[in-house]
């Protein structure tokens, strides 16, 4: 890269935590800002995924550090925190990334238990965890905060409600996040993906109806890869996003917008 445009996109040294990093988009967003130079925090649940995959992704030179975190837990997050700190410093970015969907059908037809899950992991894990590293990104004037929703929080849905109930919330949190921060020189903003190659999608790519009706919905005719949110995480959170905050990117192939044909 140029120095020309590393002024513009470089995260080299740039101090990184990730939520819910250890596969899927997550993964690949760790992926990405380790290619770019930046020094990450590896997060997920299973202490064992994010060793292997810190220890993989140090190879490439930044330092990664796994460090294992059940979001659901107010204890856990601020230990997540005071760790990122100790390792790497004051955090840059922070990228909320973890989420769930134990539930699928109608909404009120949804126990206790998935409301509890889906609103402690998708809702108030991130608005817990920016209400921790903010205040620590607004002392210094600087700091980027990306938060990763769904286009189900664009749109009605039958099957994935409750899920899209908390991502249009996240888009919320964005957006007041922006505003509350904003004079602090922090921003805040959300990626809303479609329809992305991963196991949590694995239901629809594998069922070949599902998957033409899907496909024939977006203009694109195809399905995104995780790389391309990544991506967007990494254009949010680089230096040419400066000016950039309370927007919802989204990242669907067009889907949104298509009239089904």
């Amino acid at each position: 890269m140029s120095e020309n445009l590393k002024r513009y996109f470089g995260m080299e040294g740039k101090s990184v935590l990730i939520t819910g990093a250890t596969r899927g988009i997550g993964l690949a967003m760790a992926e990405a800002f380790v290619d770019a130079g930046a020094n990450v925090i590896v997060s997920s649940d299973e202490a064992g995924e994010c060793d292997a995959v810190a220890e993989r992704l140090a190879r490439h030179g930044p330092k990664v550090i796994g460090v294992a975190c059940d979001v659901r837990s107010p204890a856990e997050l601020e230990t997540l925190v005071s760790h990122t700190n100790a390792a790497l410093g004051p955090i840059d970015v922070l990228i909320c990334n973890a989420g769930v969907c134990p539930h699928f059908g109608p909404m009120g037809e949804a126990d206790d238990d998935a409301y509890d899950q889906t609103f402690a992991v998708n809702l108030q894990h991130p608005l817990r965890l920016t209400g921790l590293v903010a205040p620590q990104m607004a002392e210094r004037r600087q700091g980027r905060i990306v938060l990763t929703s769904s286009i189900a929080g664009l749109r009605g849905n039958k099957s994935v409600g409750l899920y899209g109930l908390t991502k249009a919330a996240l888009a919320q949190l964005a957006r007041n996040l922006a505003v509350e921060w904003g004079p602090y020189g922090v921003t805040a903003n959300v990626i809303s993906p479609g329809l992305i190659a991963t196991a949590w999608a694995s239901g629809i790519l594998t069922d070949p109806e599902a998957s033409q009706k899907r496909l024939q919905s977006t203009p694109l005719r195809r399905v995104g890869e995780p790389w391309e949110v990544a991506a967007a995480a990494l254009f949010l959170a680089s230096p040419g996003a400066g000016f950039v905050s309370g927007h919802n990117l989204i990242v669907d192939g067009g889907t949104l917008v298509s009239d089904g044909n």
